[in-house]
C-alpha cells in the first residue's frame, strides 16, 4: 500500500458541522475507509490546514477517489500528497 497526505481545510459550513457535531470527523474516516484507503493517523493542526490525515490506499486512483468524494461534499477542501518512505527514495537514487 501506498502511503498519502491529506491536507485539509474546513469551509464555513464544514466547520459549523463539526462545532455541531464533532463525532461526524469519526464518521467520515468511516466512509473513507469503505472507499479503500486505511486512516493511519490524523491531527488537527494550526495554521492554514485544519487536519493533516496519514492514509495508506493501494493506488493513486483509491485516494483521488477519497479525495474527489470528500470534496465535492463542499465541506472541505483537500490537497493530497504522495509520501515516498525515505529509504525508498534513497534507494531509488542508487
Amino acid at each position: 500500500m501506498a502511503t498519502y497526505i491529506l491536507l485539509s481545510t474546513l469551509t464555513d459550513e464544514g466547520a459549523e458541522t463539526i462545532k455541531k457535531r464533532p463525532g461526524r470527523i469519526q464518521e467520515v474516516n468511516k466512509e473513507v475507509e469503505t472507499l479503500g484507503a486505511k486512516i493511519v493517523a490524523q491531527y488537527a493542526v494550526l495554521g492554514p490546514y485544519d487536519f493533516l490525515t496519514i492514509v495508506e490506499a493501494p493506488n493513486n486512483e483509491t485516494v483521488a477517489r477519497v479525495s474527489l468524494e470528500l470534496g465535492a461534499r463542499g465541506s472541505v477542501k483537500i490537497t493530497t500528497l504522495a509520501a515516498i518512505p525515505i529509504e525508498q527514495f534513497i534507494k531509488g537514487l542508487k
